[in-house]
């Protein structure tokens, strides 16, 4: 997959993610479901998913042989960040709520459930070949 197919990919479903996300409380008025900052924690979520795929990208085109490690590292320095911003939240916040850990977990499991969806569409025609 190139990185403008994946752009166009993750431009979508960022898109529809938005859409779903933006008619949750039309839906259920009276249940608070997104924290106060839930749109800063998403764009955080939805740039740091963006920038590990292109590290990936640029890794497995590099060298192929090392594409695997470059996966790896990028998981792990976005598993990194990610629990950075979750310390940065609590210090700030006053503490961790339910709420910030069902918005932070669900958003992060949809990103790279997502990223690691289209790396295997990678792994798929690289072992075609």
């Amino acid at each position: 997959m190139t990185l403008t197919k994946f752009t166009s990919f993750y431009l979508v479903f960022v898109g529809v993610l938005i859409g779903i996300i933006a008619t949750l409380p039309v839906v259920f008025p009276s249940v608070n479901l997104l924290i106060p900052q839930f749109w800063l924690m998403f764009g955080f979520l939805a740039g740091i998913t963006f920038i590990a795929y292109v590290l990936v990208d640029i890794g497995i085109k590099r060298d192929p042989e090392v594409g695997i490690m470059a996966i790896m590292g990028s998981i792990a320095v976005k598993m990194i960040f990610c629990m950075a911003f979750v310390l940065i939240y609590s210090i700030k916040g006053k503490g961790i709520g339910v709420l910030f850990l069902l918005n932070f977990f669900s958003l992060y499991l949809l990103f790279s459930v997502f990223e690691i969806y289209c790396l295997l569409r990678n792994l798929r025609h690289q072992n075609l070949k």
